[in-house]
């Protein structure tokens, strides 16, 4: 049975990311920070259902809190499945843009991506096989109005998917980074109407959770192992 880590896990997206790979016979790690009782939830829905899952709880944005965590979990053997889910919004336009609203962007979404996943990749490359996902968005394709720090975040993770697949290509390993466009959810609901989401999107409709942990479920199989340093959008045509 492989293993996956979802960071972020305990979110719209990471939950339905985190039920499709236990769907697919993983054992999921469901990573919180702040929700961690959500977690608790997923894990408990996930075994009732037969599947294998238990939470993890650790800040991605501190490294030696994270290292700590993943040692405890690498003691039960590699993690060969890792989902970098974990981010955070906090918009202005830049001329507005607080210090802290940029950092604590970029800390998340970059600096977390590499806390996560540096301390798994030699017990993974151990196994010759690996499976490393990141979360990216449709707003680091083609920017966004008041999301300078998010976008940023994000197009790192670009950069970094497409080095670190060279570096682990020969290992077995792939790297691939996922950018979902509008993607059903309380927070995207209120963000964005009907009407919006008619203008911007050329299927007239929001993607579903369910849409985007199909694509990471199949970039997770070996089905896909010969994809790597993919930065691959899912967004209705918007781009």
């Amino acid at each position: 049975m492989k293993r996956a880590l979802v960071t972020g896990g305990s979110g719209t997206l990471g939950a339905a990311i985190c039920r499709r790979l236990a769907t697919d016979g993983c054992h999921v790690y469901v990573h919180a920070n702040g929700n961690v009782s959500e977690a608790r939830k997923l894990s408990d829905e996930i075994k009732a259902g037969g599947g294998s899952a238990q939470t993890t709880a650790f800040d991605v944005t501190d490294a030696a809190a994270t290292a700590t965590a993943l040692k405890a979990l690498l003691n039960e053997g590699a993690i060969q499945i890792v989902v970098n889910n974990a981010g955070i919004h906090d918009d202005a336009v830049m001329p507005g843009m607080r210090a802290d609203q940029w950092s604590r962007v970029i800390a998340v979404s970059l600096n977390g991506f590499f806390n996560v996943t540096q301390p798994l990749l030699l017990p993974m490359m151990a196994t010759r096989w690996g499976r490393i996902i990141n979360m990216s968005s449709v707003a680091a394709v083609a920017g966004n109005r008041g999301q300078t720090n998010y976008a940023a975040a994000k197009a790192g993770l670009h950069g970094a998917t497409k080095a670190l697949a060279l570096e682990l290509a020969s290992r077995g390993i792939t790297v691939n980074a996922i950018a979902p466009g509008i993607i059903a959810s309380p927070m995207s609901n209120a963000a964005f109407s009907k009407e919006i989401i008619n203008r911007l999107v050329p299927m007239k409709r929001a993607g579903t959770p369910d849409e985007v942990a199909g694509l990471a479920a199949y970039l997770a199989s070996d089905a896909a192992g010969y994809i790597s340093g993919q930065i691959i959008s899912i967004n209705g045509a918007m781009i």
